[in-house]
């Protein structure tokens, strides 16, 4: 089976991070995003993903350079100019020669559904289309999609007010898709499949299907949800299975990969996860938290509940709470960066300063 992969977006709630890395392409918890999803793929049957591209189309290419992951076959579908999510999809699937039954799934979505199983859904009720829907708590700030019994979408409820929401199941951005959808997305122009293309399908009874399921589910793109997904893979949201090949738990909670410096006195605080060639001076605090490799946190620094990218480094007393700071960036001393601020790659952050 082939799978289209929309990651054509700028990934505007992420930057600065996302100005010189596209955020499929971001670490969860040392792994890069994109590689986590083409895995989940590649279990379900998927062999080859045609990547829908926009913006910094190079960078895929460069960290993919055999063209491949995992067993999956890669193939990229670049767009002059955005096309939507139903333009994207009709491009990516016009270049790759798509004719089919296919899986689409947004960029940014972290999930252990079943996919399997949403395909077998979908090919029971000879659907057109079908859609996996996940729960959400607060369902007024989704669209969310009520459905009959059978699983056949009834309608497309755009941010429904408080109180007055038809059901908690929202759009999940997992698609399973029959070829005869391509015929309905006109070529080369911006069309949205959520907003344009599935509401038409409702003209036509027995065509949209939805499958709902309560498996492990995130849209990774704002800077509190990206650090969610780092703390739900440490917890073990997505199983052992989720922490990097090369982890070894040093001690219940703590996982290491490879060589690592540790002072005597150092407090880590589990789960953590640090990567490679990290040093964690005398003195210095880390909770709840991912290091990526060549990390240094200096003598009483803390690091807390946050993400340090590659060669990332906190002087004496520096801190980071609830905060990403990027690769090669540099908190000085006494520096203080926190409530989900995010530091971009090799910035420099004065001393005493307060973010």
């Amino acid at each position: 089976m082939r799978a289209i992969v929309l990651v054509g977006g700028e990934g505007t709630r992420l930057r600065p991070l996302t100005y010189t890395t596209p955020k499929p392409l971001l670490p969860i918890a040392n792994v890069a995003f994109l590689e986590r999803q083409l895995a989940w793929l590649g279990r379900h049957g998927v062999d080859e993903v045609v990547l829908s591209l926009g913006y910094l189309p190079e960078a895929f290419a460069a960290h993919f350079p055999e063209g491949r992951f995992d067993g999956v076959r890669l193939r990229y579908a670049v767009e002059d100019e955005p096309l939507g999510t139903a333009g994207g999809i009709r491009h990516a699937a016009d270049e790759a020669g798509i004719d089919e039954r296919f899986v689409v799934c947004n960029g940014d979505v972290l999930t252990e559904l079943d996919l399997s199983a949403l395909v077998r859904f979908h090919a029971e009720r000879g659907a057109e289309a079908t859609i996996h829907l996940a729960r959400v708590s607060d369902p007024s700030a989704f669209g969310v999609v009520p459905t009959r019994d059978d699983g056949e979408v009834k309608a497309f409820v755009e941010k429904p007010p408080p109180g007055r929401v038809p059901t908690d199941w929202i759009n999940a951005g997992t698609y399973v898709l029959e070829p005869t959808v391509l015929e309905r997305i006109p070529p080369r122009l911006t069309v949205s499949i959520e907003h344009e293309t599935f509401p038409r399908l409702l003209d036509q009874p027995g065509r949209l299907y939805a499958y709902q399921s309560d498996a492990y589910w995130i849209d990774i793109g704002t800077p509190e949800k990206y650090l969610q997904a780092h703390a739900d893979v440490l917890a073990g949201g997505l199983g052992t299975g989720a922490l990097p090949a090369d982890a070894v738990e040093r001690m219940p909670g703590v996982w290491v990969q490879g060589d690592i410096s540790v002072a005597d006195n150092a407090r880590i605080e589990p789960p953590v996860l640090v990567g490679a060639g990290s040093t964690i001076a005398a003195g210095a605090r880390v909770t709840q938290s991912v290091l990526g490799a060549g990390c240094t946190v200096e003598d009483g620094a803390q690091v807390l509940r946050s993400v340090l990218l590659d060669r990332a480094r906190l002087a004496p007393a520096a801190a980071a709470v609830d905060a990403v700071i990027g690769s090669q960036a540099m908190l000085e001393a006494d520096a203080v960066v926190s409530d989900h601020t995010i530091v971009a790659e090799a910035a420099i952050v004065s001393a005493g300063s307060k973010v």
